[in-house]
């Protein structure tokens, strides 16, 4: 439910240090044309980094789907579908579940800028 909106940005932005996260803002798409479907890039410490494709999939993409306030997720692209970013790597998207929000931490990873996830989520239901 709505408990976890914001877990998986808290934990790629802190760590295990909670962080009340209150806007949109935190997180957004960039390298396509369609409100709910992009590369995702996440603020921290003043510049916007990326995720890494090890593990993402469309459980990762679906908590990203309701941060960003659009519908459902249906699909988790790897490999810079959207293009690569230019920011640090945020992290490896390798939660292992949405409660614990276990990760990698930030900048602390095997990754390149062309692992770089995207998110397609279904529009906004008004």
């Amino acid at each position: 439910g709505e408990n976890f909106s914001f877990c998986w940005i808290q934990a790629c932005v802190c760590g295990n240090e909670p962080i009340n996260v209150t806007s949109y803002h935190s997180i957004r798409l960039s390298g396509s044309n369609e409100p709910c479907s992009g590369r995702i890039e996440i603020y921290h410490n003043g510049s916007w980094g990326t995720v890494c494709d090890d593990l993402w999939d469309l459980n990762d993409a679906a908590v990203a789907c309701r941060q960003l306030g659009c519908g459902p997720a249906l699909g988790a692209p790897p490999s810079a579908h959207f293009g690569q970013g230019t920011g640090q790597i945020c992290c490896s998207g390798s939660e292992t579940s949405l409660s614990t929000c276990s990760h990698r931490g930030f900048g602390t990873h095997n990754c390149e800028h062309y692992e770089d996830v995207g998110v397609i989520c279904s529009c906004k239901e008004s």
